[in-house]
C-alpha cells in the first residue's frame, strides 16, 4: 500500500513459499507432517540424493542412530591391536551424515595411544555401533552389524593393515576423503 510501512522480510525461519504454499500446505496434510517434518524430508531427499536412511544402535537398544550412506557399503576390516580385540569391521561416513538419535547419556569413551580414535560404546551392554577413526576424527566409523535390517544391499570388505596405521593409511587413496561430505 502506497504511504503505508515498507513490507519486511520473512523473519528467521520463517519463509514465503510463493506459488507453491497451496501445494506445501497440501503435501503436509497429506502425510500429516509438521513443517519441520516436511522440511526435513525435502531436505534429506535433495542432500542425500543417492543415500539410503540406515537405522541402527547397540545390543539393548540405548543407542539409536540414523546415518545416511549408499545401500552398497565399503567396510573396512582393520587388524589394529583394538580391531582385532573387537572384531571391529566399519565403514565410515561424514559426521554430517550421522544423527544420534538416544542415548548420548548411555555412551562411554575409550581411547587409547593418541587418543584420536574415539571408541565409543553402550555402558549397557558394551556394544561400539559407531566410533569416531583416527584416520576420519572428522566423521564416524559405522558397524554394519549394527544396523537395522533391510536397507543394506552388498557389502565389500577391504582390509587394512592398522598394525602399521601410519603407512597404511599414507598409502590408501581414498580413506580419507570418506568423511568429506
Amino acid at each position: 500500500a502506497a504511504g503505508g510501512p515498507p513490507e519486511q522480510p520473512p523473519g528467521p525461519g520463517a519463509f514465503d513459499l510463493g506459488a507453491q504454499s497451496g501445494r506445501w500446505a497440501a503435501f503436509q496434510e497429506r502425510h500429516r507432517l509438521s513443517c519441520e517434518e516436511a522440511a526435513r524430508l525435502l531436505l534429506d531427499a535433495y542432500e542425500y540424493r543417492g543415500l539410503v536412511k540406515h537405522t541402527g544402535g547397540c545390543h539393548c537398544g540405548a543407542v539409536r542412530f540414523e546415518v545416511w550412506a549408499s545401500a552398497d557399503l565399503h567396510v573396512f576390516n582393520c587388524n589394529c591391536s583394538i580391531c582385532t580385540k573387537k572384531q571391529n569391521r566399519h565403514f565410515i561416513v561424514p559426521a554430517s551424515r550421522f544423527k544420534l538419535l538416544k542415548g548420548a547419556d548411555n555412551l562411554t569413551t575409550y581411547t587409547f595411544n593418541t587418543h584420536c580414535a574415539q571408541h565409543t560404546f553402550c555402558k549397557t551392554c558394551g556394544v561400539q555401533s559407531f566410533y569416531t577413526p583416527r584416520s576420519n576424527p572428522d566423521g564416524y566409523g559405522i558397524a554394519p552389524h549394527c544396523l537395522d535390517d533391510g536397507t543394506v544391499q552388498t557389502i565389500v570388505t577391504e582390509d587394512i593393515n592398522g598394525k602399521e596405521w601410519e603407512k597404511a593409511v599414507k598409502e590408501h587413496k581414498t580413506i580419507r576423503e570418506m568423511s568429506k561430505p
